[in-house]
Order: C-alpha cells, then sequence, then structure tokens
C-alpha cells in the first residue's frame, strides 16, 4: 500500500508546474514582442534613421 501511496504521490506533484506557467507566459511576451517589432519595423527604423541623420549633419 505504501508503494501505490508513493507513486500517487509522485504522480500528483505540482512543484514543475510554476516553471510551465513561467515558460508559457515568457512564450506569449516573446510572440507579442515579435508582431510587434514586425509591424512597426519600417516605422522604427525611419525614426532612427531620421535622428541619424540629425545627428550626423553638422
Amino acid at each position: 500500500m505504501a508503494l501505490i501511496a508513493r507513486i500517487y504521490a509522485w504522480l500528483t506533484r505540482e512543484e514543475g508546474q510554476g516553471m510551465v506557467e513561467y515558460g508559457l507566459i515568457l512564450a506569449l511576451i516573446a510572440v507579442v514582442v515579435i508582431v510587434g517589432l514586425t509591424a512597426l519595423g519600417g516605422n522604427i527604423r525611419s525614426l532612427f534613421e531620421n535622428i541619424a541623420g540629425q545627428i550626423a549633419s553638422p
């Protein structure tokens, strides 16, 4: 009986559940950042080129 109780306790552990949740949140944030940068990439590039042009011109 003790062996069955140990196996059941091992199978129902929730210790790793928090890490999985953090991993899923991190993956979601990465997807949002990638989509945002893809959508705004051209605008951000032109903004930095404009700033660089203003700094470079005497």
